[in-house]
């Protein structure tokens, strides 16, 4: 049976696939005792140990002092995968304040009168990355509400508030849902829902854009089921509607899993169109302008708080808010609506102010492309800029000290919350740590084997080859090293 899946099963579901669709954000395992050496020998004993191919830096600092109390290869530029989130955080955090909601408003231009628009029905999106099909029901209930019961002009469409993506990373295999288009107008994370069950011989596909109560078919996205072993999917464009095939191989008796939208805003439209028919308001197809005309509200739906947002953002990873909000946070300071990689440098340049001397190179907002780099001297230079950890620490994660059998170790008061970034080849941690000497110390560790990267990227698969054992070598680095510093008294 396929269930319906909540906000919060979708959310989970992007933070398991962060960048590689394999990899959930999951607690760091140790494997050995912690060496009772000088700090740096420990340090280059754990990283020898570990035998992880490629590059690997590391630093520690006070945030207190600005001290920096360990290094290792700290100055070498690293992609810090999701951990670039830490910093697209902050970026929108000072830059529209904990209070800023995305609006998403249906407009009226023309004259209202008797339940009839002599004039254009517009739906304008304000960049919510977090709208679903629930609230999307409500928006047409607040528009019923006012008195629409009949459109005689167009159905028009606004998604100008940020630029149209047609995806975050265009190196990525076009299936994975981590990585959607992104626009002003965004829906259930621009993601449709595949579902096949078969039926003797044959499958049954359907495409819809469900969420915690409702199922709405759509017909922007479109599923046929072939004959082949590989590739698992194909995605081409036909016009406005997304054109997929799946391998009949690749399908088991039934099941279903999400698959980006390259239209989202058309995506948003047609949901909304659907609902409106329920309620006997008849729309015709949505056509997107490229700007926005003088007209009158009618409903509008306001998204949560940044607070909140944020925190949901660190917990499940998700890229298409990161990106959202890196570049609405942008268009604050510039006035006017960037691309993704100025946007992207324009953060960059952001944080040099904001932590003097450091030098990041962002691709974009989410960490998902490996174009990114920083150093672990770098992040940590940023996490102990002042004022930072009062605002970033809340919002991560927190990490276990866990033994091989995944047993709680006991501590006394450590305490660390760090956010984690995983591709392909790649593995970040950066955050803070409560040390056993109950001093707050802030932390970066990188890893990277982009030769590796590279070769398997040209395979064309989601995981490839070498993929899993690297990366979990990479994390059980990273958990050796933090419980090294955690449970010395500092």
């Amino acid at each position: 049976m396929v269930m319906r899946p909540t906000r919060r099963q979708m959310l989970a579901g992007l933070g398991a696939t962060l960048a590689t669709g394999a990899y959930a954000e999951a607690p760091l395992r140790s494997y050995r005792p912690i060496a009772r050496v000088s700090p740096r020998a420990a340090l280059d004993s754990i990283v020898a140990r570990a035998g992880i191919s490629g590059q690997v830096g590391v630093a520690l600092g006070d945030p207190a002092t600005g001290e920096v109390l360990e290094t290792y290869n700290a100055a070498a530029p690293l992609p810090p995968a999701s951990v670039t989130k830490a910093v697209t955080a902050l970026y929108a955090l000072e830059t529209l304040g904990p209070d800023h909601r995305f609006t998403t408003r249906v407009l009226a231009q023309g004259t209202l009168q008797g339940g009839i628009l002599d004039g254009h029905l517009i739906l304008a999106g304000g960049g919510d990355p977090n709208l679903d099909t629930d609230e999307m029901a409500r928006l047409v209930d607040a528009t019923y509400a006012a008195g629409l019961r009949e459109v005689r002009g167009d159905f028009l469409v606004w998604d100008g508030a940020l630029p149209s993506l047609d995806q975050i990373d265009p190196a990525q295999l076009p299936h994975v849902g981590y990585n959607p288009a992104l626009g002003g107008l965004n829906l259930n994370y621009n993601r449709v829902h595949f579902e096949w069950r078969r039926q003797g011989q044959n499958f049954v596909t359907a495409m819809d854009a469900r969420s915690d109560t409702q199922r709405p078919p759509v017909t922007i996205a479109r599923m046929r089921v072939v004959d082949r072993d590989q590739p698992v999917f194909t995605h081409a464009r036909d016009g406005d509607v997304d054109d997929w095939t799946v391998a009949r191989s690749a399908l088991n008796a039934e099941g279903s899993r999400w698959l980006p939208v390259r239209a989202p805003a058309l995506y948003a439209a047609e949901v909304f169109a659907v609902f409106a028919r329920s309620k006997g308001i008849m729309l015709g197809h949505p056509r997107v302008i490229p700007a926005l005309p003088q007209a009158v509200e009618l409903a509008r739906h306001d998204g949560q708080p940044l607070a909140g947002v944020l925190a949901q953002m660190m917990r499940y990873s998700t890229n298409i808010t990161a990106e959202a909000l890196g570049l609405t946070a942008t268009a604050r300071i510039a006035g006017q609506v960037r691309g993704l990689r100025i946007s992207a440098q324009d953060m960059a340049r952001w944080a040099g102010m904001r932590a003097p001397g450091i030098a990041p190179q962002f691709a974009d907002h989410s960490g998902l492309g490996d174009a990114s780099q920083i150093s672990a001297a770098d992040m940590v230079a940023f996490l102990q800029a002042r004022d930072v950890q009062a605002q970033l620490r809340p919002l991560m994660r927190d990490i276990r000290l866990v033994d091989q059998n995944q047993t709680a170790i006991s501590a006394g008061q450590v305490d660390v919350q760090a956010k984690t970034g995983t591709l392909n080849f790649v593995s970040a941690l950066a955050g803070y740590l409560r040390s056993a000497g109950g001093r707050d110390l802030s932390f970066a560790i990188f890893a990277a084997d982009l030769e590796a990267r590279d070769r398997g990227k040209a395979l064309g698969e989601e995981i490839p080859p070498g993929a899993r054992r690297w990366n979990a070598q990479a994390r059980r680095l990273q958990q050796d090293i933090v419980q090294q510093w955690a449970l010395r008294a500092y």
